[in-house]
């Protein structure tokens, strides 16, 4: 990854632009919008994980919202419906180091220093879990990448969206329908103690047991696991068939390293981030460690045929790469696909209040497919049609990653 500066990092097209900001998208929900004369750009605040755990995944994510403003700037700015104008984007970003208390802070000052327009949340639930109650108290919209965990969405909080993941909560329905139609009885299940790996153990125990299926270990270890050998060796006493681990990237490859060195094979061994990083997989733990392993597959490991928003895979990843010099993954595509949202957001509001544009979003819920599948979210913010196949990786001595899908990818 580049080398970010650990202070506020500041993408912008344009130096003359004069950083005006637009009323009625800070602490106060009456603000009255400037006159449309007044306004020079649209400032979106976020913030990164430039060190520690989540830097794998949250840097690409952020790489790929910056992209999606370049090529919005590139092309005279984002049409504001309410504005009847193109304005350009600025994106100001703090760097959380990974540090859930250091994002608090910093997603408060994006609100009340900077006075950001579009508040974006960091990777991950984990970073995002202290942002939902800043930005409901201060009555702005959190544009949510990915934090997935089911307990963010709420009937009384409407200053929510998930854009480019589904409710984790929905994940393992396919993997469920897959143990269950494989007739795997004896299945193992290690899952991280946060939102987003808590909400997937509890949906796929669930669904396994209305199948008359009791997994033969279940059990939650920190999220700052990085010992699995002890675990591994007390899942090898219950002679599983199938092995679930849910982690961030961090505990995955942890995991499979510990797994490729203890020598034991099983028919199924499923973890959630090399269908997201395949080449961090490759990398980190070698190609045959996750040949044959399975995952959720995600773009561009597959593609969405039917895109009527945005760039498609193909589009984008050589877009990506020539614009970067990088190889596109999904964290990526992530972040470019919030930057759609947002676009989509703003050429579709009525007015530029947080509400306006919130309400905006459920209109056009349904009607737009991006390189990241169906955008659809329900009454409470949550997506629910970008959903997740499962798929087995082939990876070759070379690195090269693709997958075979095991369930239907709608």
């Amino acid at each position: 990854m580049r080398k970010r500066k650990q202070t506020m990092a500041l993408f912008s097209l344009s130096a003359a632009l004069l950083g005006t900001t637009l009323a009625g998208c800070g602490t106060s929900s009456t603000t009255s919008v400037p006159p449309a004369k007044n306004v020079s750009q649209i400032t979106i605040g976020t913030l990164y994980a430039g060190s520690g755990s989540f830097a794998t995944s949250s840097l690409p994510e952020y790489d790929g919202l910056k992209f999606w403003a370049n090529q919005v700037n590139k092309a005279g700015g984002v049409f504001v419906k309410a504005l009847n104008k193109k304005v350009p984007i600025k994106i100001v970003a703090y760097n959380d180091q990974s540090s859930a208390t250091t994002a608090t802070s910093l997603y408060s000052q994006l609100i009340s220093v900077n006075h950001v327009n579009i508040l974006v949340a960091d990777f991950g639930s984990v970073l995002t879990s202290v942002a939902v109650p800043v930005a409901e108290e201060n009555k702005m919209v959190l544009f949510d990448q990915s934090g997935t965990g089911t307990t963010f969405f709420t009937p009384n909080n409407p200053y929510i969206v998930l854009t480019s993941l589904p409710n984790s909560g929905l994940w393992p329905d396919s993997l469920a329908q897959y143990l269950i139609g494989k007739h795997y009885s004896r299945i193992a299940i290690l899952y991280d103690t946060n939102d987003f790996d808590q909400s997937q153990d509890q949906t796929l125990v669930t669904k396994l047991k209305a199948a008359g299926i009791t997994p033969v270990y279940n059990s939650g270890v920190p999220t700052s696991t990085s010992s699995y050998s002890v675990l591994l060796n007390n899942i090898a006493q219950t002679k599983p068939q199938a092995v679930i681990e849910f982690g961030y990237p961090n505990n995955d490859v942890s995991f499979l390293q510990a797994l490729k060195a203890s020598g034991s094979h099983y028919k199924m061994v499923f973890t959630v981030f090399p269908g997201q990083l395949p080449s961090l997989f490759t990398s980190s733990v070698g190609p045959s460690a996750i040949n044959g392993t399975y995952t959720y597959p995600a773009p561009p490991l597959i593609s969405h045929a039917h895109v009527n928003y945005g760039m498609d895979s193909s589009q984008f990843i050589a877009a990506f790469k020539k614009a970067t010099g990088d190889n596109a993954n999904f964290l990526n595509i992530a972040g470019y696909n919030t930057g759609l949202i947002i676009q989509k957001t703003l050429q579709t509001a009525n007015s530029l209040s947080q509400l306006s544009l919130r309400h905006a979003v459920s209109r056009f819920s349904g009607t737009i497919e991006t390189l990241d599948g169906k955008f659809q979210i329900n009454s409470e913010g949550a997506q629910t049609g970008e959903t997740l196949p499962v798929g087995k990786i082939s990876a070759n001595a070379q690195g090269q990653v693709s997958v075979q899908l095991m369930t239907p990818l709608s």
